[in-house]
């Protein structure tokens, strides 16, 4: 039976059943005075839960708490801030981390192993522990709290990134949900980015698991903004079930529909991160086609949508389409220089590797536009994929070199 998938108006990580959050001004980010910058997601039933994490040799010790919780497959609550992303902070990270965690579990009434964590702000600095312990008692819980989340995770991003679809099929149906945060420090195999996830479907932890690492992939793990990761970046999938009905399993018929709609919802919120680049004022979009593997196609994609040079031509809008198979050279997928195709959205500019009369007007018109469309053809074989990022403005550099002044 196919299912139905349905964009929820207004939708966001709260839209599941039985999901609450809210949100506070803790004073933690010193960058917006009176921001919201503590918040906490809560399930009023136990959830099955998964985790995905930064590849980065220097994890910040909400990673390792979480880690450490999540080994279980079972949590209750996430509590986030923003301001602060306690990393390379020692032992004294930990202890701060865990108190946190303890003062959302006492405040909700479940056990403080139930409690995840997340942060993201300055590296090396401790939280400030006096202003937050007094700032959780005044976190109101509500249905619709998912919105002030979003707002509260927020850094250097100029809009919150919130979504939720609805999936039925037949007579059953469940909602999933979700809020992101990221804009600096992005880059495939997980980013400065903070992802919470809900879903009021029945799942099996270990199909949930699965399901979400999948989800992941195709899409935090396929977006660039600038080249670097960071110790913070926390990825969690919450299931309490509330929708009823039978467990999701790997080999149950909702299985499929189910990674579809997750999958779905993790794209849309990757390419919001992309477009809200530091900086950005251009979306890319690259698409790779007839490579000889998916890891082949994989490889390719992400590479070009890394590249500085594709960046900095994207944003003069200069069609200098020389980068972009550069890119692919040396990205370490197989290529043959006679067989490659390129487009600048519709519009073809390599034909079995040699140039095609340029349409100068259209491709400009094109390059002026919002999201640029990349698409390259390696007719070796069947592999695809596609990776997403954003152009490469002076606005980035100013950013970036006045975080902490």
């Amino acid at each position: 039976m196919k299912a139905v998938i349905k964009a929820v108006p207004k939708g966001t990580v709260t839209s599941p059943q039985g999901f609450f959050a809210g949100a506070v001004s803790a004073g933690i980010n010193k960058r917006a005075a009176g921001k919201l910058d503590l918040a906490v997601l809560f399930s009023e039933t136990p959830c099955a839960a998964a985790g995905v994490f930064t590849t980065s040799k220097l994890k910040g010790a909400p990673v390792v708490l979480t880690q450490q919780r999540l080994e279980h497959g079972r949590a209750g609550a996430v509590v986030v801030n923003s301001g602060c992303s306690n990393s390379f902070t020692g032992e004294h990270g930990l202890v701060d981390a865990a108190e946190v965690a303890a003062l959302v579990a006492e405040g909700i009434g479940i056990a403080q192993e139930g409690v995840l964590v997340a942060s993201t702000g300055v590296i090396g600095v401790p939280l400030p522990m006096k202003r937050i312990r007094p700032a959780v008692e005044q976190i109101i819980m509500s249905r619709d709290g998912g919105h002030d989340l979003a707002r509260a995770m927020m850094t250097t991003d100029t809009l919150p990134k919130e979504t939720a679809v609805s999936v039925k099929i037949g007579d059953s149906g469940y909602t999933i949900g979700g809020v992101a945060k990221g804009s600096g420090m992005i880059h495939p195999d997980m980013a400065t980015l903070l992802c919470f996830l809900t879903t009021d479907a029945a799942v099996e932890e270990g199909f949930l698991k699965g399901a979400l690492r999948k989800a992941v992939d195709l899409s935090f793990n396929m977006i660039s903004v600038d080249g670097d990761t960071s110790p913070s970046d926390t990825v969690l999938l919450l299931a309490n079930g509330m929708a009823g009905g039978e467990p999701i399993t790997a080999g149950s018929e909702q299985a499929d529909a189910f990674k579809q709609a997750l999958e779905q919802v993790c794209v849309y919120l990757a390419k919001l991160i992309a477009a809200d680049g530091e900086g950005a004022t251009r979306l890319i979009e690259v698409v790779i086609n007839g490579a000889a593997s998916k890891l082949e196609a994989r490889k390719a994609a992400r590479a070009v949508v890394s590249s500085a040079l594709v960046k900095s031509a994207v944003h003069g809008a200069d069609p200098n389409w020389g980068r972009v198979v550069a890119a692919v050279g040396r990205s370490g997928a197989d290529m043959d220089e006679y067989k490659i195709d390129l487009y600048l959205g519709d519009i073809q500019v390599i034909r079995a590797g040699r140039q095609v009369k340029s349409q100068k007007r259209e491709i400009n018109k094109l390059l002026n536009g919002k999201e640029i469309n990349l698409k390259v053809n390696l007719n070796l074989g069947e592999g695809s994929a596609t990776a997403w990022g954003c152009d490469l403005s002076q606005e980035y550099v100013a950013i970036n070199s006045e975080y902490m002044t």
